[in-house]
């Protein structure tokens, strides 16, 4: 699961979606592609800004819920929880001679 995260994570428009996330959970496709559009300049299509969902969802970043017919995108920080874990793990105690 690592790569998955990792590549989700390499490219900076997915890091703009979890960014936007991040400040505010639960949006729409429609509300993620207005704020990618009006605070950072993107002018991706709603497709493209679909596949990048798809991707970050995939690894495990993100999870969707319907809610009638509005699908919602909420963050997961699990698998970034796991990676620091792995990684940032407390220093074992230094043993003395």
């Amino acid at each position: 699961m690592p790569d998955d995260v990792f590549k989700a994570l390499a490219d900076p428009t997915r890091r703009k979606i979890l960014d936007e996330l991040t400040e505010r959970n639960g949006q729409t496709l429609f509300e993620i592609c207005a704020r990618l559009t009006t605070k950072h300049g993107l002018g991706s299509s709603r497709q493209a800004i679909s596949q990048h969902l798809a991707v970050l969802e995939s690894a495990g970043l993100i999870r969707t819920r319907r809610q009638g017919r509005y699908k919602f995108h909420d963050l997961t920080t699990e698998p970034l929880e796991r990676i620091v874990t792995r990684w940032l793990k407390p220093d074992a105690p230094e043993s003395t001679p």
